[in-house]
């Protein structure tokens, strides 16, 4: 449930963002294929267009004339990714309540993250806290969905690690 969680934390802040990175675990087939219509996730031009999706939402938060994450639309947007993320995160058994959690947990982390976005916008701008926020959200929305992103290696505990060759002759 822990995931489902941390996703919620996700969408609060980027609502495109989790949908991107329940395609991208899909397609690696990091999570199952169990949800409805996330079979099609696995498509190539489906999950590209997801990422598409959020590359245009995290490039539309730059313009100043971006609505706030905290108006009816941009909560409502957050509340459906995060449920649907949260669902494919969630145990099999346990999906309606890893739903329920991303959402109530996107909720509450829209309103935090805009009140600290509004508060280094005013040291640092738009664009540059925009940025940082953007970055932040993906490594962590791909991180949440497909650990194995971020495992060195991917080794094993126990298993050997390769030997890296030397640079001096």
């Amino acid at each position: 449930m822990i995931r489902s969680f941390l996703i919620g934390i996700v969408a609060g802040q980027r609502g495109l963002t989790p949908l991107a990175a329940i395609a991208t675990a899909t397609r690696r087939h990091d999570i199952p294929a169990d949800l409805p219509l996330q079979g099609l996730l696995r498509n190539p031009v489906v999950a590209a267009g997801t990422a598409l999706f959020a590359a245009a939402e995290m490039a539309g938060d730059k313009m100043k004339t971006a609505p706030d994450r905290i108006v009816p639309i941009g909560l409502a947007v957050r509340s459906i990714t995060a449920a649907y993320a949260g669902a494919a995160l969630a145990p099999r058994d346990r999906r309606a309540l890893g739903a329920a959690v991303a959402v109530g947990t996107a909720l509450a982390a829209s309103y935090l993250g805009w009140r600290l976005r509004c508060a280094a916008m005013l040291r640092y701008g738009q664009t540059a806290t925009g940025f940082v926020e953007d970055a932040i959200v993906l490594a962590a929305g791909l991180a949440i969905a497909s650990p194995s992103l971020v495992k060195k290696g991917n080794i094993r505990p126990g298993q050997a690690q390769p030997s890296i060759p030397s640079s001096r002759t």
